[in-house]
Parts: C-alpha cells; structure tokens; sequence
C-alpha cells in the first residue's frame, strides 16, 4: 500500500523551481479569486471626525488609530485624516508608531503603552510620544532625557476610576509635590480615559470627570484630554482641550440605544460559491442546525470564522444583502462559508461569483450584527482577518487610495 501510495499522481507533482515560480500570477492578479473584500470610506471617516469636532464646538481632535486602526488599515486612515487636518494620533504599541510614521511624518504620535525598557532608542528616534502611565515609565524617560541632555515629549496618563492604566491619585501627587520628578520632560497632554461614557446617565461619568479636574489643577498648563468617542456626547464639561475618538471615527455607534449620528465607513462582501434550490424539510451546514422551512434558495458565500466573522451569527440571527434585499444568513457559520436564504430574489438574480454584502451596504449595520454576538461593534471590526482585499475609497472623489 506504501509503495502504491507514493506512486500515485498526487504524490508525483514536481516543485516549482525559483525561475518558473516568477512568472506565476502575483498577488495583484489574483484579486479576481479573492474570497471577499472589505470596503472603507475615507471621506466617511474624515466626515465622522469633523461631525465630532462639530459636536465640541471646534474643538481640537485626534484619532485613535491603535490596532490597525481597527481593523481597517492604518496608513490609509492616518493619511487621509491627515490631509483633513488631524494631525494627532494615539496607536497603543510601539511598533504601531513606527509603522505609521512614514504615512504621517510631521504629526504628533502618542503611545499609549508608554516606554519600555529597550524601547527608548526607537521611541526618539521615530519622534514618538510615550503616555507615560507608571512611576517606573517615568524615570526610564528622564533617564533617557538626561543621558540625550534634552528635555523628550511626553503625556502622563491619570486614572481616575478605571483601575486600568494610569498614575494613581497617590502616585500623581507624588510626582507633582516635587518638580525634580518632571525633569526632562516636555509635558504635552494629561490625559485619563472615561469607563462608561456611552452609559450617560452613569453616575461614575461625573466622578472620574470631577477627580480628572481636580488632579489636573497640579498642571494647569498641560493641555488636557478625557473624551473618547462616546465622552465626545456627554457634554462640554468632558471635552477640555482635546477630543481622543477611535471608534466613533468608524461609525459604530456611540450609544447603542440612540439614532446613530454618524456616517457608515465598511461594507464587507463576500463571493457565492454557489446556490442551490433546495426542497422543504432540506437540512444546511455543519450539524443540520436549519432546516428549509419551504422549498429555498440557498446560497454559499466564501466567508467563515477564520476571516473572523463570529461563528454565533448564523441561523437567521443577522442579515447579509444583495440588490436591496435582505437575505438571512442561515445555517452555521463555518470556518471558510457561510449560507444565506436568497429566496426573495428572482430565480437567476443571485449568481455563482457574484459578491453579498455581509456588514454594511445592504446587509445589517455593524452595530446590529454586534447586538447579535453579543459583543461591540470594535471586536467585530478588529476581528475581521487578513484574508480580505482591503480597499480604500474616497467617496466623494470615486478613487481608490
């Protein structure tokens, strides 16, 4: 059998060599196979920050670009936004510092992990600004500030309620009673971060914002940040000096039980592999969890949990679309597929390579398809993978990035 085995067709495929392997389609040729493609606005984007700028009555605002921008691909973003005007951006890693340096050279770049050890020497010399959180992210900064015989950037991170990142109340005064622990530094923000700011009748709003102000009045020259994108919306009292979106940017929702004030930037769609008449009592995917109620028309489109849509949104729970129709997704969501009821289009309407919008365009809004999971809309956009073509599009002009 092993003999057989090895002697198969299969087991007979010759590698490619290095000099046949460069004149197979590159990857830009095979955009055409590609399984699904994501779509984002810019001019979408770039709108939501100058509605939030609105908001706060033309206050200064950043843009929270940490992990990919969400999902939706950094450079692009930070770029675009740049050529509206932002020029401040906060990334969570260093490493997202660096990679976004070259797309937005002459702005102000905020880490908000801070610095650490081993890292000081790549924070300078890409102009980054750490957010410095701990007592011990301070002294490595001014140690480094000292050995450079400059003073370095920086923002100090305050908590005030959130027990996550941030100088406690003791530490903060600590540092403030003595103005020897600031040495070195070229303070450009404070700054902490609101826990429940989409919640506006949350009563802890108020606290962190009352305690922000009173630690704030050691550094009454700093300018001052508080607002995320759901703070923007509770008021004048929370927007200081400047605004720190990041979703709100994308479109999600800053309140989930309020009209949505601001515009739509993804619309994710996925190939048909395939579609089926299907008769009645016709069980579809992994386990027969759905079973054709009537005679159906059942579509496969090349998208699964792998590509990071949530497995807990199959069996009718959320809507892809197509032509101005809603079509059910139906079935397990499975690794590379999903299946979707087409029955309400016209026989043949719905074919083999066409494309279904799954989030967004006709399909359900990202925030409903989070309701859905039962998780928010920033997971079901960080999560989306990398198997997707990611195109960038400005809206207003039809062109690509």
């Amino acid at each position: 059998m092993g003999d057989a085995s090895a002697g198969s067709p299969m087991n007979q495929i010759a590698p490619i060599r290095p000099d046949a392997a460069r004149n197979l389609p590159q990857p830009a040729a095979l955009r055409a196979g590609i399984g699904a493609v994501l779509d984002i606005d810019l001019d979408a984007i770039a709108a939501n920050r100058a509605k939030l700028i609105e908001v706060a009555g033309g206050l200064d605002c950043a843009a929270v670009v940490k992990a990919d921008a969400y999902g939706l691909g950094a450079e692009a973003v930070a770029a675009a936004l740049a050529r509206a005007g932002c020029d401040k951006f906060f990334v969570a890693h260093i490493d997202e510092g660096i990679a976004l340096r070259a797309a937005v050279p002459t702005a102000s770049i905020f880490v908000l992990h801070g610095v650490v050890p081993g890292a000081e020497g790549a924070m300078c010399a890409y102009g980054l600004i750490p957010v410095l959180s701990t007592p011990a992210q301070i002294e490595i900064w001014r140690e480094r500030a000292a050995r450079r015989g400059k003073n370095l950037p920086a923002a100090l991170h305050l908590d005030t309620g959130m027990a996550r990142l941030g100088l406690s109340e003791h530490e903060f005064y600590a540092l403030a009673n003595d103005p020897s622990n600031l040495a070195g530094l070229d303070l450009r923000l404070v700054l902490s971060h609101l826990a429940a700011a989409e919640e506006k009748d949350n009563p802890s709003n108020a606290r962190q914002r009352e305690k922000f102000e009173d630690l704030r009045k050691r550094l009454p020259k700093i300018p001052a940040s508080l607002a995320n994108s759901s703070g923007v919306f509770l008021g004048r009292a929370y927007h200081f000096d400047l605004l720190r979106p990041g979703a709100a940017l994308y479109g999600i929702a800053p309140r989930a039980d309020e009209p949505n004030p601001l515009a739509q930037v993804v619309k994710l769609s996925a190939r048909v592999l395939r579609v089926d008449d299907l008769p009645a009592k016709t069980p579809v995917g992994y386990n027969g969890r759905y079973v054709t109620p009537a005679p159906s028309r059942i579509a496969t489109l090349s998208l699964g949990y792998a590509d990071g849509f949530c497995r807990a949104l199959g069996n009718s729970r959320v809507n892809a679309g197509f032509a101005g129709q809603k079509l059910p997704i139906v079935g397990n969501v499975s690794m590379d597929m999903i299946t979707v009821d087409a029955s309400s289009l016209p026989p043949g309407r719905l074919r083999e390579g066409d494309f279904v919008d799954v989030i967004g365009g006709d399909a359900d809004s990202v925030d409903r398809i989070a309701q859905a999971a039962g998780t928010i809309g920033y997971e079901i956009l960080t999560a989306l993978g990398a198997r997707f073509q990611r195109r960038h599009s400005f809206s207003n002009e039809g062109r690509l990035a």
